[in-house]
């Protein structure tokens, strides 16, 4: 349970919050009812087939394949597969709708129950809290208006009319904007490892519509709002905090909270009243005359479930298993870019741990240096565990591997061509060793007292020189070994 409170002038209240979450199906190249294109970013008006601008006698078609990856995400939060669903007219007027209805699903559903497991701490295993998915349908997208074209009108773009959506609806399960957070986080990246939805939310191929309500700790629900078509967690979070110490204040002041539809300005951190929120009557939902029902067969249904990858909670477990420790698994699993390429990292024969460590430090800070996500590292995950090969059989001092590191980062050439060319190789020659030694401690026979007479920390400083004279070359735990033998022999 959420320890989270807002402090309102009559004391504490808690916040209760859902989510539906708009995820555009990318995994098809296709609408859900035509074969129209919808690829981001195209002119207004070319992505357009003549079911989508409602000609007349233009009858919709389902696209299989939005189907089969809205059962394959259900099946990964673990939901229940209606294998009987039906879609629904839902009528309303508006611009940007040139059929004056959306078709979607009401009352028969694709995809019922299910839930979604989240560390609303990723640092704390105790944070871990399950939050309900109530269903998940699909439906049909409207296109868009264009108010910024021209001085007296608004125009309309179809492009995303009739673009397949998965509307993932969540129970009011949520006590805190943190707890919110976590959720979407969660469920975008379940969806990117399914791969039927990419979760770019600054392109809206996913986006939420957040409903907030207030109450006394334990108390009734209260009265909820909805802010629609908020597209990134920052903002989600932002609108259940400013929204929740908007209702208290009303209600304090002896107000009622009104149910309506709110819009967020992202640039003045507020919500605004968009419209009174209709309820399903006022839409007039009926079964859509022009579809049958969906039946889906037990061999359609056991070949989503058989495409399904490991999914994220899968992969964590087992890193943790491999001996990674549980916030670096948790880290490594959170994108699905990453854990692919640090899959192929395991693959090459690194060992999990120190790749793990190599792979949060090392590869990380670079790629954040550099502004670059891991699809486009300059360094392979096949070139990392040859790096990493090279620490783990004395080849390479860490000091040199990341000298080594940074070559491959500007050049693109393997560890081993780079050691190779350079020179690079750590020794454990102990008689060049011995020497350098020999020379270190005459040229401070100084400190060589003071060490004799009890002032072991020094030790460390006579390391640091003989790698200096060895350029950093010489194998350490030689050098600690050779040194620690002369200066106490």
């Amino acid at each position: 349970m959420s320890d989270y409170r807002v402090k309102g002038a009559t004391g504490e209240w808690e916040v209760v919050v859902g989510l539906e979450v708009h995820a555009q199906i990318t995994a098809t190249a296709s609408k859900l009812f035509s074969g129209a294109a919808t690829a981001f970013g195209a002119e207004p008006n070319t992505q357009v087939s003549l079911i989508d601008a409602a000609m007349p006698g233009m009858l919709p078609v389902p696209n299989r394949e939005c189907i089969r990856q809205a059962v394959r995400t259900g099946m990964a939060l673990e939901a229940k597969i209606n294998a009987w669903s039906r879609f629904d007219r839902k009528n309303y007027f508006y611009a940007d709708l040139p059929q004056g209805y959306q078709i979607s699903q009401l009352y028969h559903p694709l995809v019922g129950e299910g839930e979604v497991e989240v560390l609303v701490d990723e640092k704390d295993e105790g944070s871990a809290k399950r939050i309900g998915v109530e269903r998940i349908h699909v439906e049909q997208d409207a296109g868009k208006l264009m108010h910024d074209q021209h001085a007296s009108m608004s125009y309309v773009d179809l492009n995303r009319a009739g673009v397949a959506l998965m509307e993932i609806v969540s129970r009011p399960d949520m006590r805190s904007p943190a707890e919110a957070g976590a959720y979407l986080r969660k469920l975008r990246t379940i969806l990117r490892y399914v791969g039927s939805c990419d979760g770019n939310m600054e392109e809206g191929s996913m986006r939420a519509d957040v409903n907030v309500s207030v109450r006394k700790p334990g108390g009734e629900l209260g009265t909820r709002t909805e802010t629609k078509n908020v597209n990134s967690v920052r903002f989600v979070m932002a609108v259940i905090e400013h929204e929740a110490k908007r209702q208290i204040e009303v209600l304090e002041e002896g107000g009622e909270v009104v149910q309506e539809t709110r819009l967020y300005d992202p640039d003045k951190g507020v919500t605004r009243t968009l419209r009174s929120k209709e309820d399903a009557h006022d839409y007039r939902y009926f079964p859509d005359p022009d579809l049958l029902p969906l039946e889906l067969d037990e061999a359609f249904l056991e070949e989503c479930r058989a495409s399904l990858p490991e999914l994220p909670d899968a992969k964590r477990k087992r890193y943790e298993a491999l001996g990674i420790p549980p916030y670096n698994a948790s880290v490594l699993t959170a994108d699905v870019d990453i854990a692919r390429w640090f899959d192929a990292l395991l693959e090459s024969g690194a060992e999990p741990k120190a790749a793990a460590n190599w792979t949060a430090s090392e590869l990380f800070g670079a790629l954040n240096r550099l502004e670059l996500t891991i699809d486009r590292s300059p360094v392979s995950a096949a070139q990392a565990g040859e790096l990493l090969n090279l620490i783990a059989d004395g080849t390479l001092s860490g000091t040199l591997a990341k000298q080594v590191f940074e070559i491959m980062l500007e050049s693109g050439k393997g560890a081993a061509e780079i050691v190779e060319e350079r020179g690079l190789k750590q020794t454990s020659d102990t008689g060049e060793i011995d020497a350098r030694i020999d020379e270190v401690l005459a040229a401070n026979a100084d400190k060589v007292a003071e060490y004799k007479s009890g002032k072991q920390a020094l030790f460390g400083f006579f390391v640091g020189q003989v790698m200096k004279a060895m350029a950093g070359k010489a194998n350490p735990k030689v050098v600690n070994e050779r040194l620690r033998a002369k200066l106490e022999g």
